[in-house]
């Protein structure tokens, strides 16, 4: 008797995935409807399709005899349409308009490969414009790539990204893990700036006083690497919002007096990539503690 043979042969990829992509957003079969957006607009989707490629889709579809279209207010159809498109084809069209969306809705829903999909995507066309939300959202959902990715973008054009509406929407954790930068390419006196207005626009949006919303970044700025005219000039700014805490001006002043970097944390002494050269840097103690 002949022994049986078996084998798993696979057709065109590609012609099953056109087959699937003609199912996308299309009412014939559909049998579940989404109202997405503030637009409200219709989604056409099919149960099977959706529960077998993610479970928080079978979760929100159960109980299967659900009637009903289910209204998801909060995402953008261009977004809900590109995670569908995913469950459809395991491809996805993304743009830059919708990327950082379409990541966050693929951490809500547990799709780790459009998740990686969307962080090669924003890593790949990242922008002075957004790669401070970017890096934001990649510290939220806990991208360490994309983190690492975002902040060497930084470093390359501080002085620009400074100037972005991302820098001002930055939290406070987030704009303190930047400063500890070495690498930033701005000098000291620009970043003590930048994060003045910063700390301004927070301090309006989250109705807080400045010093408060400022009490991470302000403690990673390099006071100690300002001469003393600028150091003079910031003290009496300073005294109007209170950004930078006095004994942090009080420390700064001691490395003046002391003519070495003793009494302050050593990277508070250290010169960044941008930082513009002072007479009094040669005296600063890069060991000091």
């Amino acid at each position: 008797m002949a022994r049986a043979c078996s084998a798993r042969l696979h057709g065109e990829a590609a012609a099953f995935s056109a087959a699937l992509r003609s199912l996308l957003n299309n009412p014939q079969f559909s049998d579940v409807t989404f109202v997405v957006g503030r637009e409200k607009r219709e989604v056409f989707a099919h149960r099977c399709v959706l529960a077998c490629r993610c479970q928080a889709f079978q979760g929100m579809l159960s109980p299967a005899g659900r009637q009903g279209p289910l209204v998801l207010g909060n995402v953008q159809p261009e977004v809900f349409l590109a995670v569908i498109e995913f469950l459809y084809t395991n491809c996805v069209t993304l743009n830059s308009h919708i990327a950082l969306e379409v990541l966050t809705s693929s951490v809500e829903y547990g799709l780790q490969e459009l998740c990686k999909l969307c962080v090669e995507f924003i890593k790949e066309t990242l922008s002075v414009e957004q790669v401070c939300e970017a890096l934001q959202a990649a510290v939220t959902y806990g991208q360490v790539d994309l983190q690492q990715h975002c902040l060497a973008f930084i470093e390359g054009c501080t002085a620009a990204v400074v100037r972005t509406r991302g820098f001002q929407e930055l939290s406070d954790a987030v704009l303190a893990r930047v400063l500890r930068s070495d690498r930033l390419a701005v000098d000291e006196l620009e970043l003590v700036q930048a994060v003045r207005e910063w700390a301004h626009v927070s301090s309006a949006v989250l109705e807080r006083p400045v010093p408060e919303v400022a009490a991470l970044p302000a403690r990673e700025l390099r006071l100690p690497l300002l001469a003393p005219s600028e150091l003079a000039a910031l003290e009496s700014h300073n005294q109007r919002d209170l950004l930078i805490p006095a004994e942090s001006i009080a420390a700064a002043w001691r490395c003046h007096a002391l003519r070495k970097g003793s009494g302050v944390p050593a990277r508070l002494c250290r010169p960044r990539r941008g930082t513009r050269p002072r007479e009094h840097h040669r005296l600063l103690d890069p060991h000091g503690k």
